[in-house]
This record gives C-alpha cells, structure tokens and sequence, in this order.
C-alpha cells in the first residue's frame, strides 16, 4: 500500500497568469466568438495554377528520342515564377493533356523549357510532342505547379534515370549556386538516350556520376543510396524499380536523411479489388481488374477519356459518380467533392460498382 501525500496548492507566477488571460481572450474572439468565421479565414490551396496562353519558341534535340521545347509568352511579357520541382500541364492539339517537368532556369522569367521522350507505345501524348509542335504554335498551359519540392538541406544526393533527369536538373543546379555539398548518379540506357549531359558537366561544385548501362550493367538503387551523406536530402526520380528500390532501401541505409521521388508512370495498384463501371452516357459496362486502375478500363470503351498525371494529384480524369460508393486514394479532392467526384487513375469503387458520367 502507498502513502498518500498532500501536494500544497500551486499559484502561478503573475507572467503565466497574465499569458492564460491572454490566451482566453483570443480564443473567444477568434474561435468561438460570432466573428471567428470573419477574422480566422481559411488560406485555401492554390490547386489550379495559372492558365497561360504560350508560343513554342525553340524546339531541340537533346537524346536519343528526346526533344527540348522552349516556351514564351503569347504577349512576351514575364512568366510565373517557379521554383525547382514544378510541372506545367500542357494542353495539346488534339485535345490530350499531359504534365511535363520544368527543366530550364527558374530565374529566366521569359522562357519555360520542358523535355519529352518518345514514348512509341504509350498514350500518343509524347508522340503528338515530337511530331505536331513546332516553333511559333500556340500552346496552352496550367500552371507551374509543384508536387516535388526541393527543400533547404544539409547536403544533397540525386539520383535521376532517363527522363527523370528533367525535374532533377534544376536542382543540381540550385544546389551547385548555392555552394551546397552534393552528389548526383545519372542512369540511362545509353549516353545517347541520356539528355542534358554537357549541362550537367559544366557543373563543378560537387560529384557527378554518369552510369549508363551500356557501360556499367543495370542499376542497383539500394547500392547507391549509402554514397549519401548522413542526414542528406535524396532526390530520385526515375523508372518504377528504381524509385521502388530506393524506397525499400533509403530509411535502412540512411535513416537521418529524407527522400523525395517523383514518377512519370501510373501508380501501382495496391489492394485492388474487381469492380465493374457503368459509363451512363453511353450505356456500356467495363470490368476493373484487381491489378489495373478504372481509368485503363474505361480507356478500353472511350480511348479519348482525358487523363494526364495517372498518379492522383492532377484532376484531369475527375468525373461525376451517379451511383456506388468510392474508395478515394487521391491527393487533389475537397471533402465536398469526394461526394460526387471521383479521380479514375486512382480512386476506386468501395463496392462492386460504380455509375459514372461518362
């Protein structure tokens, strides 16, 4: 059995007595009081960007099945600033919309430049890129917008593999400026499939290691993130099993630091279930395998369905839900839209179906 002990009433100093009163006035007036929806306004998030009307400037080889497309303004004034790690959504001729990483200078306000590669059998986004756009055709635009930042950090490691050179590419080059410690590796097929090679040799401030497979075999991601300084800010971006390595690898190797990806290609499907969509407008009924998303199966019956991140944060592929319940995996949607929207490269039914506007 205990002793009870009797503990003397405690009386705060003047200086907490004065803070508690404080802090009592603001939450009447700021939280429960009438005005409270007045004076503590939300700050909502900017998730459309800017709607911009540009002029394709300058179009470039740069690799192997990758061009450059330089853009200005249609009125050649100044641009939105960006930071490194942003994307423009592209609207192209044919009605397609895709999101391309900026890859040029953040501090050139007169000129953005995206880099794409063929893709020969992808959604004919790439294609209509490198055949269709030239110098002087008007382009219009959403954004820049940013999913990747790039953050303040003791030091840096970049991995970048193939075309995912484009977001990493503005932030090698942010952190040689600033005199920050950093290390990239850089991985393609070949060095003529690997764009902006003389760029980034013209850097000098840290180490850089060109590892085309070509020449050093297949990459092991995991292998290379213990080259990252302790408590390092590591940069990936890249083909699926690199980005997958590094994610396995990263928090064993170098638990201190942080990783930071982007990918280009459809998030993987985790836990899917089957489902079968209705498309109301048409009146046609699509079955969604376990393994894909609603979006590749409602592409089978409508090909031209809009789409474009494939990856939940863009909201191109947002469409109206009729009937069924929805099993939301994006990152883009307001909690009042999730009650009549959905996002089909991610989202799926929390069913066995789903009815939607299309």
């Amino acid at each position: 059995m205990g002793t009870d002990t009797v503990t003397p009433e405690f009386t705060p100093p003047a200086t907490l007595r004065v803070l508690g009163a404080v802090m009592d006035a603001y939450l009447r007036v700021f939280v429960a009081g009438s005005t409270a929806s007045l004076l503590s306004r939300s700050n909502p998030v900017r998730r459309t960007g800017f709607e911009l009307d540009l002029v394709v400037e300058d179009v470039r080889i740069e690799a192997e099945d990758v061009v450059s497309l330089t853009f200005t303004a249609s009125n050649g004034g100044p641009l939105p600033t960006w930071k490194p790690g942003s994307h423009l959504d592209v609207f192209l001729p044919s009605g397609r919309q895709r999101h391309y990483s900026l890859c040029g200078n953040p501090s050139d306000r007169f000129r953005y430049r995206i880099a794409v590669r063929r893709i020969a059998d992808g959604g004919g986004g790439s294609r209509e890129v490198h055949d269709a756009l030239c110098p002087g055709d008007a382009v219009r635009v959403r954004g820049p917008r940013n999913a990747f930042t790039f953050i303040d950090a003791p030091s840096y490691f970049f991995v970048a593999g193939g075309i995912g050179i484009t977001p990493i590419l503005p932030m090698v080059k942010a952190a040689d400026a600033a005199g920050a410690r950093w290390k990239m590796v850089y991985l393609g097929r070949s060095r003529e499939t690997m764009p902006f090679l003389g760029e980034l040799e013209r850097l000098r401030g840290g180490e850089l290691d060109i590892r085309p497979d070509s020449e050093f075999g297949i990459p092991n991601a995991a292998e290379l993130l213990p080259r990252a300084e302790a408590g390092a800010a590591v940069y990936v971006c890249g083909p699926p099993p690199v980005l997958a390595a590094a994610q396995q690898a990263m928090f064993t190797v170098n638990p201190t630091g942080s990783l930071h990806t982007e990918r280009f290609s459809a998030l993987p499907v985790v836990d899917g279930k089957e489902f079968d969509v209705e498309l109301a407008r048409t009146g046609a009924t699509v079955h969604v395998g376990a393994e894909e998303t609603a979006l590749a199966a409602i592409r089978r019956e409508v090909p031209g369905v809009v789409y474009s991140c494939q990856q939940g944060f863009c909201g191109t592929c947002k469409v109206a839900v009729l009937a069924g319940d929805v099993d939301h995996r994006d990152r883009t949607l307001t909690d009042g839209e999730r009650d009549t929207h959905m996002l089909s490269c991610v989202s799926r039914a929390a069913g066995d179906r789903l009815v939607l506007d299309l």
